[in-house]
């Protein structure tokens, strides 16, 4: 059963059912029966776009895009199948992203190496490849046409070299993926939302990533519409966290460079005792086993690609 979460100016958004409730999701624009999908999650939230759809008055046929903010298969991992599934849609894609879309084999294999192959396999599947002339490289400053709306792309690297925000000049929000951190609403205090970044490998760096908030901020969006979870507001309050938790990654990750085997099991050491700081700060009413839970998968992730990045040449790591 999918549960759609209505905002204004035809934005939609929903659950993608991907690993846990509140993980990922998945959201629609409409614009006079017209639809964009921002991100796809995996193959297995194919059924949930369709319902969403469905629960619109609307078919497969519908929708005219499918955007990925970048090629991360909790993004991406859907792609191929919902590029079968919506014969009218192209795919928009950042240039660095094009060819793991029509061949998916190097990116699956990359997938394999952060989670091993059964797990990978358990989470996406097979990942289909998307024929060349369905798909719209798109790099910085590409506008494309909602029926009447546009929509503008944004290269906003930091968390990949392959990842794009998308602005909305009808409604003046943004839809961040990943550069803009993760917002999960089992953490919300009245409302109140927290975010953290991720820095999972292996792309991350820093102070592209500082770069690339500054620039969201620049916008004044009405509204910043994360993949982990959908819509936040008061930006500002949340950017300058952000560029606060970036730099305490980076602050435990140089402590520990010269750790030895046991540098990446320290880092995540060190990345709790920041979010225990961070429970504290933000005043997370879940109990600490049920925040660690919240934020395990995330916190992993991001102890991998922080002992990833140590081993960087010096511009990528300073």
């Amino acid at each position: 059963m999918v549960e759609l979460l209505r905002y204004e100016d035809g934005i939609y958004a929903f659950d993608a059912g991907y690993i846990r409730p509140q993980l990922a999701a998945i959201h629609l624009l409409v614009e006079n029966g017209r639809v964009a999908v921002v991100d796809t999650a995996s193959n297995a939230c194919l059924p949930y776009t369709l319902e969403a759809l469905r629960l619109l008055g609307l078919s497969a046929a519908a929708v005219d895009y499918v955007f990925l903010t970048h090629i991360h298969l909790d993004h991406a991992g859907g792609a191929g199948a919902m590029m079968q599934a919506f014969p009218e849609a192209r795919l928009i894609v950042h240039p660095r992203g094009v060819r793991h879309m029509v061949d998916p084999t190097k990116l699956f294999a990359a997938v394999q190496a952060v989670y091993g192959a059964a797990e990978a396999h358990q989470l996406y599947g097979e990942l289909l490849p998307i024929a060349e002339e369905r798909i719209i490289v798109a790099g910085e400053g590409y506008s494309f046409d909602l029926n009447g709306r546009t929509l503008v792309c944004l290269d906003t690297p930091g968390h990949a070299r392959h990842h794009l925000c998308l602005l909305d000049t009808r409604s003046g929000s943004l839809f961040t993926g990943d550069i803009f951190g993760l917002s999960f609403r089992e953490l919300d205090v009245d409302g109140r939302p927290s975010v953290i970044p991720t820095t999972t490998p292996t792309q991350f760096e820093p102070a592209v990533m500082h770069q690339s908030v500054d620039r969201i901020l620049s916008y004044q969006p009405s509204a910043l519409y994360l993949t982990h979870f959908s819509r936040v507001q008061d930006g500002q309050r949340l950017g300058d966290d952000l560029h606060r938790l970036i730099d305490a990654h980076t602050g435990i990750a140089e402590r520990e460079r010269n750790s030895g085997p046991e540098r990446e099991a320290r880092i995540l050491d060190g990345l709790w005792a920041l979010m225990a700081d961070e429970a504290v700060r933000q005043g997370w009413r879940l109990p600490a086993d049920q925040w660690r839970a919240v934020l395990k998968l995330d916190v992993e992730l991001n102890a991998q690609g922080l002992d990833y990045w140590l081993d960087q040449p010096a511009s990528i790591a300073p």
